[in-house]
């Protein structure tokens, strides 16, 4: 449950707002099309090696045995930083949904009233995502599942509700259709640049926004290198992936085209009325009760997220620790475990980052530009990274074809393989350039400029700062080791028994 429900997050829920609004309801599905198509070739690409070798430190370590060891130090930290950054930005996203119920998200932007003060919910959303993460590993997953497992019927209820909406059964029963497609011709004018120069750039916005909502998608191919038997356990992960991305993304995206128009006011996350589009169409179609409790359910898809991300980034921190690649002066202070095993330093250390969740009660941002900003940096981190991955994919393939290892032996193998790789680093690259185009139209957005390429500097500091530090060298082709820590060296286990035993082991 927690594999299926932890690729639903608010980028799905929340973030697809501002792609409807900048790219209109052809810009929304193509992007996130594009983005599927690039998260499909990261994973298969992945699922190939960890498959063969599912070692600890999962990507970064494979980073570091097949290109250099500078890389998979730099992504290593880079993961960790990505996932300090983007819990903040779900607890903003979380004071973007809990406005829903506030005076302030009726519309009174002036409302001084406890209720609408932003910092008393972060602070509290804090301190529920602490405790789970503090009380041990056992309560963080049980949790966990039953936060999935709310996610899992909230997008299947969504996506049967859109239907019935757009075909006309709501309580005011209007039959939507293809409306807002026939009024904008799919695509809306981006910031009002006219002709087809602003509708593609519309398009484009979407990417980056989209970028968020699909990054961490890899964790279940690592997760699953982690069973008793990942030489069937990745590759059965890797092919369910087809089926969360068409039935959870693409269809929703689709649907959240039809329900709503790209110029309702609504989707502004940057206004104090910013809501889900789903709560939108369901509030349009005269649904009355129906909308808070999706916008609860959505809160608790954010919370989820967020207690997901401290875990994760803990983890992340002590796994750098105990592989040395942290300061040596910290090294004796971040390794400790509680005598539960919980690396208590280490979730002290990326629960302090949390508190800058508190900018989305800064008076001069709101909520939701705070949700953009960190939003806009943990895609661009997860881009960088997707682009290692990638990188690792293409020499891998070279490295077997040098050292004449057929690729039959390989317990999955990745289709299109090496071009299916090229394809991926390319969208990585172009997407990365041009992430923050927009803080460049009209005036500059010193911000948003910051945000959008902070990480680029960060990575290429800590690749070169490591490689200069300890001189290391790019891993020659002939010297790959394709041999220790292979899977074939771990025991299968039984076949599959049965006609339900063989649908789950295909699905």
């Amino acid at each position: 449950m927690i594999a299926i429900g932890g690729v639903i997050g608010t980028g799905l829920f929340l973030g697809t707002a501002g792609d409807l609004e900048n790219g209109g309801p052809a810009g929304l599905l193509i992007g996130y099309c594009v983005m599927g198509s690039l998260l499909f070739a990261v994973m298969t690409a992945l699922g190939e090696m960890v498959a063969q070798f599912p070692i600890p430190g999962g990507q970064y370590a494979l980073a570091g045995r097949f290109v250099s060891r500078e890389m998979g130090f730099a992504m290593g930290w880079l993961w960790w930083f990505n996932y300090i950054i983007v819990l903040p930005a779900e607890i903003s996203a979380s004071a973007v949904l809990i406005s829903y119920w506030t005076p302030k998200g009726k519309g009174d932007a002036t409302c001084t009233a406890g209720i609408c003060n932003n910092a008393m919910w972060v602070g509290l959303l804090l301190i529920v995502v602490w405790a789970i993460n503090f009380a041990g590993t056992r309560v963080y997953g049980e949790a966990e599942f039953w936060f999935a497992s709310i996610k899992v019927i909230t997008i299947v209820g969504l996506i049967i509700a859109g239907i019935i909406i757009t075909s006309g059964g709501g309580p005011n029963h209007e039959t939507i259709g293809f409306r807002f497609w026939n009024e904008t011709g799919g695509f809306v004018q981006y910031k009002g640049i006219e002709g087809a120069k602003g509708r593609f750039l519309g398009f484009f916005s979407v990417l980056i926004s989209a970028a968020f909502a699909f990054i961490g998608s890899e964790i279940t191919a690592i997760a699953a290198a982690e069973t008793m038997d990942p030489r069937r356990s990745v590759p059965r992960a890797i092919k369910s992936v087809w089926i969360r991305l068409a039935l959870f993304y693409l269809t929703s995206a689709f649907l959240i085209g039809l329900l709503v128009s790209p110029t309702d006011p609504s989707l502004d996350l940057a206004s104090t009325a910013a809501k889900s589009p789903f709560v939108i169409a369901m509030k349009n179609a005269g649904i009355s009760v129906l909308p808070s409790i999706v916008n609860a359910a959505l809160l608790t898809s954010a919370w989820s997220s967020a207690c997901a991300d401290l875990y994760i980034s803990s983890r992340s921190l002590y796994a750098l620790t105990i592989r040395g690649h942290s300061p040596r002066w910290f090294t004796k202070y971040l390794g400790k475990t509680r005598s539960d095993g919980l690396p208590w330093v280490c979730v002290c250390v990326s629960a302090a980052f949390s508190l800058l969740s508190f900018m989305a009660a800064d008076s001069g941002h709101s909520a939701g530009t705070v949700f953009g900003y960190f939003g806009n940096m943990t895609a661009v981190c997860g881009i960088i990274s997707w682009s290692c991955v990638l990188t690792t994919s293409i020499r891998w393939h070279k490295g077997l074809k040098i050292q004449e290892i057929s690729r039959s032996i390989l317990p999955y193998r990745a289709p299109l393989q090496p071009y299916l790789s090229w394809y991926g680093l390319t969208v990585c690259v172009i997407v990365i350039m041009f992430s923050g185009f927009s803080n460049f139209i009209q005036h500059f957005n010193t911000s948003g400029f910051i945000t959008n390429y902070f990480p680029v500097p960060f990575f290429l500091v800590l690749l070169f700062g490591y490689k200069i530090i300890h001189r290391t060298k790019v891993v020659e082709y002939a010297d790959m080791d394709f041999r220790s820590g292979s899977s074939e060296d771990i025991p299968q286990g039984p076949e599959a028994e049965g006609l339900w035993g063989k649908i789950k082991a295909n699905i």
